[in-house]
């Protein structure tokens, strides 16, 4: 360990320039050129101290934070910025399909066979755009028909938690493109809540099929493997069938 010094031994000029911590460790520079290793003892009338910044240093400075997280945004290019957006929104999607998930086994364990419309829509955005829809007696109407249906024993498409998928998945603040069809798919396992939409693993319908080849013909897009249309909805594609059930 170095001996004490007082301020004005510190502070001498111009002879050797302390550039490392202190100890047995430490690398002293001095004015002549001369660089002194690791360990060696240096004369107690030439050490100085002169500021120092490590680079295992933490600087706690806001203003450098900023810059440096600027610096890293201005890295990526569009194509990471536009699949960092497109996971956050397809997340997004997701978690709201498991609250829809969760409140239709709620409603299960209560007895009821289908949950009330006004549970299904959790987009706070479509809630905004839509205040008190649910509770006018158009909506009271509809709730209970579909309730009264879903205890027989004809099955209802799509599955009740994705009744409100096409506005669940697209947020009225990305709304840019309205596609509108007739009614959901019928067949097991085809309605996913946006029209003319399939999940993976499902036989494209001829009617998607047809929307594709258009697309190809017009801008060259290459035909897709699958018929999910998830991720046209949530860049702002509103898939809306006019029937919901």
């Amino acid at each position: 360990m170095l001996p004490s010094k007082t301020n004005n031994g510190l502070f001498q000029a111009h002879k050797r320039l302390r550039v490392a911590d202190s100890g047995k460790n430490a690398v002293w520079i001095s004015s002549n050129g001369k660089n002194g290793e690791p360990g060696d003892e240096v004369p107690e009338s030439e050490k100085t101290v002169t500021p120092y910044s490590s680079p295992f240093k933490c600087e706690n400075n806001e203003n450098q934070g900023l810059k440096e997280g600027t610096a890293a945004e201005m890295q990526l290019s569009p194509q990471q910025v536009f699949r960092m957006e497109m996971n956050k929104t397809i997340a997004r999607a997701k978690r709201i399909h498991r609250i829809c998930e969760q409140r239709v086994a709620e409603a299960k364990a209560k007895g009821m066979p289908f949950p009330k419309l006004e549970d299904l829509l959790v987009d706070e955005t479509w809630l905004d755009a839509l205040p008190s829809e649910f509770q006018k007696p158009y909506m009271q109407k509809l709730s209970e028909f579909i309730v009264r249906e879903s205890r027989g024993s004809t099955p209802i498409y799509p599955p009740p938690a994705l009744v409100f998928n096409a506005l669940n998945t697209c947020p009225f603040e990305k709304l840019k493109v309205v596609i509108i069809g007739q009614d959901p798919y019928h067949g097991p396992g085809q309605a996913m809540g946006l029209c003319f939409s399939v999940p993976n693993g499902i036989k494209m319908p001829s009617s998607l099929v047809n929307i594709f080849k258009e697309i190809q013909q017009d801008v060259g897009c290459s035909l897709p493997s699958h018929g999910n249309l998830e991720r046209w909805a949530v860049q702002g594609v509103l898939l809306l069938n006019t029937v919901l059930t």
